[in-house]
């Protein structure tokens, strides 16, 4: 289902080869997450934090020129109404079975089908995001381009903690599969290096911050 509410998008013309990017957000349920807050926050809190930084993930993507259309993937009906509270064009995507990955896939063939260049796989929950992060992200992919010579590209943010990655912009949007999970980082490299695709690895302090510990 698409809620149709307008974006903001100034500019006629792509700004990068990467663009237009189709921006996928996997969330589990509401109620499931943050559970390793439980010792800081109870259960009601959590879903209000849950819920308060997808709300803030939707509006900053909002107004990012460079996103094409939002690929939100969930198990959760509950979140399909909490979108109608952001303010821009949604398109929801109901996950009935398997995990991260699988809910991911979902929406990468929804990006392919809306003819993005590329696909941006974010967490909904990052609470520093901002306009000018996802600008520096894409600066710097879009520095690798050229590197690919044509060929596939994969620009991976690690997580500041643990080996995962928080974000992976991909050109073209299934360059690589999906391997998120434990060790994700390292593993999103193989799979680049399997497909020949070129490397980019951004560090950045905002959107590799992960909030997950009280």
């Amino acid at each position: 289902d698409t809620i149709p509410l307008p974006m903001t998008d100034d500019r006629s013309t792509p700004a990068t080869a990467l663009e237009p990017i189709g921006v996928v957000l996997p969330m589990r349920t509401v109620s499931g997450g943050k559970a390793r807050l439980g010792e800081a926050l109870d259960a009601e809190e959590r879903e209000e934090l849950v819920l308060g930084l997808l709300l803030n993930t939707l509006a900053v993507l909002g107004d990012w020129p460079a996103c094409h259309r939002i690929h939100l993937v969930s198990p959760d009906p509950v979140l399909r109404a909490a979108t109608t509270q952001a303010g821009v064009e949604v398109s929801v995507l109901r996950q009935e079975s398997g995990g991260l990955n699988e809910g991911i896939s979902l929406g990468m063939s929804a990006a392919r089908v809306e003819d993005a260049t590329s696909l941006l796989v974010l967490p909904g929950d990052l609470p520093h995001l901002s306009v000018e992060a996802l600008d520096e992200l894409l600066i710097a992919a879009d520095a690798g381009v050229v590197a690919a010579a044509g060929g596939p590209l994969v620009a991976i943010v690690p997580s500041d903690a643990g080996g995962g990655t928080n974000a992976l912009l991909l050109r073209p949007p299934d360059a690589i599969p999906p391997a998120f999970g434990p060790g994700s980082f390292e593993a999103h490299l193989r799979a680049a290096e399997a497909a020949g695709a070129a490397v980019q690895v951004v560090s950045d302090p905002v959107l590799g911050f992960d909030l997950d510990t009280p």
